[in-house]
């Protein structure tokens, strides 16, 4: 056979007279992308993205196409070619109408896999559940405690009825780990670097356990007793119980992190010290300083600060705070102090809160349960000034408030009532207004005009070579822990390349999203949520005993079934969302009607949308050429065009025989097989081709595991594809060789 001698990218290589230049990379190890071309099938040219620029000749070429000639001079990567695939992919992706991943999980600040670990949680496997929750939060016992879960109010299902109960479900499994064998995460081989962490709180733990899994030496200081920061120092037992957040804090201690106690930075240690002996340092001191409000009187003795308050109670020794009681502020940390005020034994405490209910940033729960405990609510008044008698609070005279225009929050502004007062008799004053960094702690390290640590929003640099800085001590200030182990997640990232001398990718990775106004539920049928049962108000109003009972088995099953699997399932290993990825695109340029609607189309092996089809064609030409069978083809002209079976039956109703090679060949969610699984769940499956004997004769197949259980078996060759096995006995066949 002759050869031919062409150069690709300055590389010399050679390739088989007749062979096409995709053919010619491919063989040399060099990537061109295309999405419509196989072996398999007959040349198509469909998705434009093969092309690439041949010296000599004016216009791009298709190399899925075009043949080899000697002396041919390829680029494969030029200006020109990386512009034409640009406009290729933004053409396929207005037209895809499909989410990559779940509007839950990119609602989560710690992008967890929220639609992952539900499904799990219904397929009934709850330890698999769990490790893929900590795979972004390594205390997830504690933090579905206490989250305002951002991840529900983006739930899709709320469209239906009501949000899918995914803070719930989180620590439902999460319980379950912990009244077992905990599950521990691997840790990597030593790395012999060392990080030093200032701060055990939500922030400080996460980067912590995630710099030791990679294998590097981790130590973490706090000034507190126990790790945990505000986690335990500011949050009441009844809603976090401490001995769950001690279950997992251990944990992270097993895996080889050091915890050091009661050392403060700027008393004990400074930031030099710390560099001399590690080679990345991280600030995650949290904000332990309560906010002021201004107000006259505000350093009256009887005064206090909401954390202040909140921690004084957890330790033990809880300040005075006397019958009648005010609590400024709006937000959790206000319902977490007049809760517990309830508990302490307060006979009139009030909420003090200058907007209405409606405009109130607290969990809705975390209200109605405060007015099941007596908690009375003034809203519409604001502190004017605090009174004192005989050197203590006496009581407070507040503004009357009316509603304005919205301020930048979106919020309708308070505006004072001009002459309109209130006097309330009071023996003491609880500010539940914010709370901020103590910054004198920190000389060393540049702050922002707030007073907050000024970290580089991405890298999470400060002005310190080597040393790092996330959390509520960061930029912005305090908000809420999931945010802050987002941050840790991502800033472990960047330490971690800095550890190797490397720098970490901070380009955004192209996602497709559907736009909500599109998503039609209206065939959903309205299914309740299940709720964790509590303890009833009169009983838990005298003590801290935990508030929720936590689902039962059933219920977290029954729940998580509600979920309506809005990310794609194809989303690991989609050739579509790869190609995507490595350019940067703005489909949005070519935005417009779609042209085909949302729909599912399934048999029990395989679910067809057409609304993420690209017209590659690959499904319709592998039917007709490989198979003889032509169960799809394309149906329309135009921008209409679509794939579906003749007349557009359902699957069942042509000759499908449910080969596989469609769902094999679809470089989109469009085709997808179904697992084993009863609840369909997009996970990180691992591929590998096997063999099994059938019939005599050796099947190939592309197997898929999920932590080592065959949950896939896709045919993958003649034999396999014609092997008279149903897709479940097919399956088995494969799963057996397990056992």
């Amino acid at each position: 056979m002759k050869m031919i001698r062409l150069t690709i990218n300055g590389q010399k290589v050679t390739a088989p007279e007749g062979s096409t230049i995709l053919e010619a990379a491919r063989n040399n190890g060099i990537y061109i992308p295309t999405l419509c071309y196989d072996e398999a099938v007959e040349v198509y040219g469909a998705c434009g993205l093969c092309v690439v620029e041949a010296e000599g000749v004016a216009k791009l070429l298709r190399s899925c196409s075009a043949k080899v000639s000697d002396g041919m001079v390829i680029n494969t990567e030029s200006e020109r070619v990386i512009k034409s695939r640009k406009i290729a992919m933004e053409l396929l992706m207005s037209a895809h109408d499909g989410d990559c991943i779940a509007p839950c999980q990119l609602a989560c600040p710690a992008n967890t896999d929220c639609q992952g670990y539900v499904g799990l949680i219904a397929n009934g496997k709850f330890d698999d559940a769990l490790k893929l929750i900590k795979e972004r939060i390594p205390l997830p016992a504690s933090i579905g405690r206490v989250c305002p879960h951002p991840c529900e109010k983006a739930c899709r299902r709320g469209k239906v009825e009501e949000p899918i109960n995914i803070a719930q479900l989180k620590y439902f499994a999460a319980d379950l780990d912990l009244k077992g064998d905990s599950y521990l995460p691997e840790v990597a081989k030593s790395t012999g670097k060392k990080a030093a962490i200032v701060g055990g709180g939500p922030a400080g733990l996460t980067a912590a356990l995630y710099l030791r899994t990679l294998g590097h030496e981790v130590t973490v200081f706090d000034m507190m007793d126990k790790m945990g920061g505000m986690l335990r120092y500011g949050i009441p037992q009844y809603r976090l119980p401490k001995e769950i957040l001690d279950s997992e804090i251990s944990i992270i201690e097993k895996t080889g992190v050091k915890f050091v106690n009661n050392v403060k930075l700027g008393r004990d240690i400074t930031i030099d010290m710390l560099k001399s002996v590690n080679d990345a340092v991280i600030l995650a001191p949290g904000a332990w300083k309560s906010s002021p409000m201004r107000v006259k009187g505000e350093d009256t003795q009887g005064v206090y600060g909401g954390i202040d308050f909140l921690r004084s109670v957890i330790q033990g020794n809880p300040v005075e705070i006397g019958k009648r009681v005010a609590v400024c502020g709006g937000g959790n940390t206000a319902m977490d102090a007049c809760r517990t005020a309830v508990r302490l034994g307060a006979e009139e405490v009030y909420i003090i809160y200058r907007r209405t209910e409606k405009e109130m940033p607290a969990e809705k729960i975390e209200i109605k349960e405060s007015k099941e405990e007596g908690v009375i609510y003034k809203f519409l008044t604001n502190p004017v000034e605090i009174h004192e008698k005989d050197g203590r609070v006496c009581g407070m005279t507040l503004q009357l408030m009316e509603l304005g225009e919205p301020d930048a929050s979106g919020r309708r502004r308070p505006v004072a009532i001009e002459g309109k007062t209130e006097y309330l008799e009071l023996d003491s004053v609880i500010m539940a207004i914010g709370q901020k960094l103590d910054s004198s702690d920190f000389t060393n390290v540049k702050l922002t005009e707030r007073g907050t640590i000024l970290a580089d929003e991405d890298t999470f640099e400060t002005n310190i070579d080597g040393v790092f800085a996330i959390g509520d001590a960061t930029n912005k200030g305090a908000s809420i822990a999931v945010e802050a182990i987002g941050e840790a997640d991502r800033c472990v990232k960047v330490v971690d390349a800095y550890l190797k001398g490397e720098t970490y990718d901070l380009t955004p990775k192209y996602l497709s999203k559907r736009d909500d106004d599109r998503v039609d539920v209206s065939g959903r049928k309205a299914e309740p949520r299940e709720v964790a049962a509590v303890l009833d108000a009169d009983i838990r109003k005298d003590n801290f005993d935990e508030v929720s009972l936590g689902l039962t088995v059933e219920q977290a099953q029954k729940e998580a079934q509600r979920c309506l699997e809005c990310g794609c399932r194809e989303y690991f290993k989609c050739k579509l969302l790869s190609v995507a990825q490595r350019y940067d695109i703005d489909p949005g340029r070519f935005a417009g009607e779609m042209p085909q609607k949302y729909t599912r189309d399934e048999n029990a092996f395989i679910e067809r949308n057409t609304a993420k089809c690209i017209l590659c064609g690959l499904c319709v030409r592998s039917c007709k050429e490989v198979m003889n069978i032509s169960a799809v083809g394309l149906l329309g002209r135009g921008f209409k065009t679509s794939v579906s079976p003749a007349f557009a039956l359902a699957l069942d109703q042509t000759k499908c025989t449910n080969c596989g090679l469609c769902v094999k060949l679809c470089p989109t969610g469009a085709l997808t097989e179904k697992s084993s699984l009863k609840k369909q769940v997009p996970l990180k499956e691992a591929y590998s081709i096997e063999t099994c004997t059938i019939g005599g004769k050796e099947c190939e197949a592309l197997v898929s595991r999920y932590n080592g259980e065959v949950i896939r078996a896709v045919p993958n060759n003649d034999y396999a594809r014609n092997c008279g096995l149903d897709r479940d006995e097919f399956l088995k066949r494969f799963a057996d060789k397990e056992d």
